[in-house]
């Protein structure tokens, strides 16, 4: 059966071969397009209207699907190459935590661990919180992988284990996400970051990342910029997620504070200097 996928917002995780449509392309379709069905993924709650008009668009193809986590229903087994592009995995779905800005535990539920399949990129909710087993298996996949390995799911650094950074210290790292969105992370992240030392890891190349949680009700400018001075101290290069409501609307300052936190060669031209000399005095 020939499906057509259709993604409403391309990223970098959007599949690209030749039954993908993204971009421009999804506004029509063509005469050559033919298929089966006509299955359409929203990752984004503010895409919805538009994938809803999308879907009149294709409906004269075949019979549409239209699904995705924007729709809040538990998701189904992973299927690689399907709504992810290659080598973008997920090997378990759900979450134990609760926080307060993440719809996944409302979503997915508790952790539930997956068949692994083989990849380079792990985009699992919460690897850490599945049991040893499974995570014994998926460093051991991962192994076998001629590709440089990516942890872009973001880790939590309070479940970081001793063994864990050993294990990733046999890969060949391209880079770790972990995250800090609440205050309360920032001791775990400074805990993560002495046991990735003591396992030799270092941040050259800019291999340990953190996600860092910025633009929400109640945040400043001046505390963002204090958590990244943070993350910068600690050993990892910071990347602002900028908070979104389910309307996706974003203030324009904030977009701009985002693009700044965003890529490694801009910050560190910028503020490198000045977060060692707020941070050389009394952090440790």
């Amino acid at each position: 059966m020939k499906i057509i996928r259709v993604f409403p917002r391309k990223t970098h995780a959007t599949p690209d071969d030749e039954n993908v449509r993204s971009g421009k392309k999804t506004r029509v379709p063509c005469l050559i397009d033919e298929a089966d069905e006509i299955h359409i993924s929203v990752s984004f709650t503010w895409d919805i209207p538009y994938a809803e008009w999308i879907a009149k668009q294709w409906k004269y193809v075949a019979p549409v699907k239209i699904g995705g986590p924007a729709f809040g229903k538990q998701s189904d087994d992973f299927i690689p190459g399907l709504y992810l592009k290659q080598g973008y995995i997920i090997t378990s779905r759900g979450c134990p935590n609760k926080c307060w800005f993440c719809s996944v535990p409302k979503r997915e539920g508790n952790i539930r661990e997956l068949q692994i399949k083989d990849g380079w990129n792990i985009l699992d909710d919460n690897l850490l919180a599945c049991s040893d087993n499974h995570i014994k298996s998926v460093f051991e996949m991962l192994s076998r992988q001629n590709r440089p390995i990516e942890f872009t799911g973001g880790i939590e650094a309070a479940r970081l284990k001793l063994w864990h950074a050993e294990e990733m210290k046999k890969l060949r790292i391209g880079q770790i996400f972990f995250a800090y969105d609440t205050d309360e992370d920032l001791e775990p992240l400074w805990e993560a970051a002495h046991i990735l030392r003591e396992v030799g890891f270092t941040n050259a190349g800019h291999s340990l990342r953190c996600f860092v949680l910025c633009g929400f009700k109640g945040d400043t400018f001046e505390k963002a910029e204090s958590r990244m001075f943070e993350t910068m101290y600690s050993g990892f290069t910071p990347m602002a997620m900028l908070w979104r409501d389910k309307d996706g609307k974003r203030d324009p300052d904030w977009m701009k504070f985002q693009k700044l936190w965003a890529r490694p060669a801009i910050i560190y031209a910028r503020v490198k200097q000045k977060a060692e000399e707020m941070y050389s005095n009394g952090r440790k």
